[in-house]
């Protein structure tokens, strides 16, 4: 099986938030839930019990920072995190921030239709305009400490 995120790394760079010694901070290109991120391992692998304890301890500080800086910004309820592999077999993280009230950013509401459930299966067609991507990225980045 070919690897979209080894084979293909360009193809998220515009969503790129930071990056760290073992890992990449990425936007979600989906923002039915605002505020959602990736954390993508560097290299290669596809089970969480295959990384070592560098990277795990780098991946729980990482995701730290990013849930206070979520809070920060964009104030949810709830978060949720999620490593299935499903779809694509290289090991990374979904941050999902959950909103049990309607939220706007950049003149957009977002609202969380699935709050009290699982976040799938989610809107997989929802986008949002290019700059606010790169508000989203800039916002984000500006409250990682």
């Amino acid at each position: 099986m070919t690897c979209l995120m080894c084979q293909n790394p360009e193809n998220f760079r515009k969503l790129f938030i930071k990056e760290f010694k073992y890992w990449k901070l990425a936007l979600h290109n989906n923002q039915c839930y605002l505020g959602r991120c990736v954390v993508i391992l560097k290299r290669h692998a596809e089970d969480m019990f295959d990384i070592s304890n560098e990277e795990r301890d780098e991946l729980f500080e990482i995701v730290k920072k990013l849930k206070t800086a979520l809070i920060d910004t964009f104030h949810p309820d709830l978060m949720n995190y999620s490593s299935l592999g499903n779809e694509v077999r290289h090991l990374h993280l979904h941050v999902i921030p959950r909103y049990n009230k309607n939220v706007e950013f950049a003149g957009i509401t977002f609202m969380d239709k699935r709050w009290g459930q699982n976040p799938s299966p989610y809107d997989k067609g929802f986008t949002v305009p290019e700059n606010v991507y790169e508000r989203l990225v800039e916002k984000i980045s500006s409250k990682l400490r």
